[in-house]
């Protein structure tokens, strides 16, 4: 089985994926033009942010990639983890390249920085603070999943991976070179994996079980399908190793030079992937295998060639991804059938038993098509299932739909009924209001008369009480008069007394005096 069909086990994760582009400096010019603004510019941005840190302690990304490795962790040992985080979200906004030509810039300069430096040893980078050495990591390989929060490496590994001595994937992580492999690309290429990198752009990626990979059947080195037509090493040559001594497409690897037949590394990828691809991706691997054969001379190639593009117009037509893969997988034990009796036939065999193998053949091509017929009639029935249930459906939907009419029918004419109600209960709540208003005006009406027959009750009650007292204080003024004018009477009675009286003593004193 193909070695790169069992690379499950390296998970994608999108920051990685990313993360395999191409990130060597080619603008020299540029990045020394860019040093004093770009500094600037980071010295701002941690400013803003981080006001707690004292000017003299604050450090940016090219400080780090600038300067000594032991001022920087002295440096880093007093800052926050907050602003040492900053440092790596500036880094991966960078890495990630949405500010366009200023952050490529920005990227090229503080790579430069850090390739042309000469201290940064195993020795010395031991030494290194953990998000410093992350940083110049990320820096060197251009990858930012270095700085993700899950990503977890030991100090050994980041400097390994600095020194190009383990692979830079984090998926992978082999020591490099793998297996000591003395071929000229492990060797001159630094951080080049032959597990896992393209021995044309020595780009990786987390494909897996798919054609975009072709590996070498002798050296195991892996080449990406489009960098291979590309560079020509898919073309038509004859296979030593095949025997027949025909013309078919091969494979040429650029680590060993060797070749590599295609027909049969496509066979076993989709006998053993093709199951478990969905429709999207068995699309994309025919389109491949259409890219990889559009060239072929040969029989078999010109076949599969065809068959593919066959297949994609189908599906693009609307045939379902399990019958296309029944196909494809039928296609290629046709073929080996054809090659297994092709050869058999070369080596002499009698014209009788010739023609007993041609009519097994034959019956065996008839088995299978009378297999296709009836899968297609399998097919037909479910359809024919599938279009009479769609229209007992269609039935019931129409009854229901003549039943919500009826329905929609029957609560319009209650609407209108209630509508009638409306409009009577509304005529009759006019008419009470003009009767209530009528009343109101009555009442109102009457409470003044009240108020003015009150008003004229109240004054006649005052005049009437008024004479009635008036006539009491004459009567008790007459009373009074009365009671004043006896006392005079006879206040002057007893004057009249008294002053007799005294003329009588008088008289009798004088009388006395006389006698």
């Amino acid at each position: 089985m193909d070695p790169r069909l069992a690379f499950n086990q390296f998970h994608e994760s999108p920051t990685e994926s990313a993360s395999s582009r191409d990130t060597s400096p080619t603008a020299n010019a540029i990045m020394e033009k860019k040093l004093e603004g770009g500094k600037a510019e980071s010295d701002c941005f941690e400013q803003s942010v981080v006001r707690r840190v004292f000017t003299s302690d604050k450090i940016s990304l090219y400080n780090i990639a600038d300067e000594s490795v032991d001022i920087i962790f002295e440096k880093m040992q007093v800052l926050p983890n907050e602003y040492l985080e900053l440092l790596k979200s500036r880094l991966r906004i960078i890495l990630d390249g949405t500010g366009g030509s200023q952050h490529r810039e920005e990227f090229m300069l503080l790579q430069k920085l850090v390739q042309s430096r000469s201290d940064l040893t195993a020795k010395t980078l031991v030494r290194a603070h953990r998000v410093q050495l992350e940083i110049l990591v990320a820096i060197k390989m251009g990858i930012q999943a270095f700085l993700h929060p899950n990503v977890s490496l030991s100090q050994t590994s980041l400097v390994e991976i600095f020194l190009y001595k383990r692979c830079r994937n984090i998926a992978c992580q082999n020591q490099i070179p793998v297996d000591d492999c003395p071929c000229e690309i492990c060797s001159n290429r630094n951080g080049f994996c032959n597990v896992c990198m393209c021995t044309i752009c020595t780009k990786f990626d987390f494909e897996v079980n798919t054609c975009r990979w072709i590996g070498c059947d002798l050296c195991s080195h892996w080449t990406h399908t489009d960098c291979a037509i590309r560079d020509g090493l898919v073309c038509m040559g004859n296979f030593t190793r095949s025997g027949t001594g025909q013309a078919e497409m091969l494979f040429r690897c650029k680590a060993c030079n060797r070749t590599s037949e295609l027909l049969g590394w496509v066979k076993d990828v989709f006998q053993h992937c093709a199951p478990s691809w969905d429709r999207a991706a068995l699309m994309t691997e025919l389109d491949i295998v259409c890219r990889i054969f559009r060239g072929s001379e040969d029989v078999k190639g010109r076949k599969l060639f065809c068959q593919c593009e066959e297949l994609i117009e189908k599906m693009k037509g609307g045939l379902v991804e399990l019958m296309a893969c029944r196909v494809i997988l039928m296609f290629f034990q046709e073929l080996e059938a054809d090659s297994s009796k092709n050869l058999e036939l070369g080596e002499g065999v009698a014209p009788r038993e010739a023609c007993k193998q041609i009519a097994e053949v034959v019956h065996e091509a008839v088995r299978k098509m009378e297999m296709v017929a009836e899968e297609k009639s399998r097919m037909l029935k479910k359809a024919r299932m599938a279009l009479e249930a769609c229209d007992n459906e269609l039935e019931d939907k129409a009854r229901e739909v003549a039943e919500l009419k009826l329905e929609r029918r029957s609560r319009k004419q209650q609407v209108e009924e209630l509508e009638s109600v409306m409009k009577l209960k509304q005529a009759e709540a006019d008419m009470f209001q003009l009767k209530a208003d009528e009343a109101r005006r009555e009442a109102e009406m009457f409470q003044k008369i009240a108020l003015a027959k009150a008003e004229k009750s109240e004054d006649d009650y005052a005049t009437r009480y008024l004479k009635i007292k008036l006539s009491e204080a004459e009567a008790e003024r007459q009373y009074l008069i009365r009671k004043i004018k006896l006392r005079e009477s006879s206040r002057s009675d007893v004057h009249n007394s008294s002053t007799n009286s005294d003329c009588h003593l008088r008289e009798r004193n004088a009388a006395r005096k006389l006698a």
